[in-house]
C-alpha cells in the first residue's frame, strides 16, 4: 500500500494551524506520510466549510480532526490500513 496522504486544512496566522503543523512533522519521523497543505482563503467553499473549524486534519478522505489537534487521533488514522 502507497504512503498516506494527510490534508491539511489551514490559514495564515493562525497559532492553532501552526502547532497542528508542527504536530504533523513529528509524527511524519515515525511513519512516513506526506501531508498537503491547504490555504482555506484560497476557496470560498472551503472557507465557508471550515472557517471556524480550522485547522482540520484529513486522512483517507475522512476528516480526522480539528481545532486543538489530538495526536492519538492522526497517529491511529495513519495506521489503520
Amino acid at each position: 500500500m502507497g504512503e498516506k496522504e494527510v490534508l491539511f486544512y489551514t490559514k495564515v496566522h493562525c497559532p492553532l494551524c501552526d502547532q497542528a503543523h508542527k504536530l504533523l512533522q513529528e509524527l511524519q519521523q515515525e511513519s512516513p506520510f506526506s501531508i498537503e497543505v491547504i490555504d482555506i482563503y484560497q476557496d470560498d467553499v472551503l472557507l465557508e466549510k471550515y472557517g471556524l473549524m480550522i485547522p482540520v486534519i484529513e486522512v483517507d478522505g475522512k476528516e480526522i480532526d480539528y481545532g486543538i489537534i489530538s495526536k492519538d487521533k492522526i497517529k491511529k488514522a495513519l495506521t489503520n490500513f
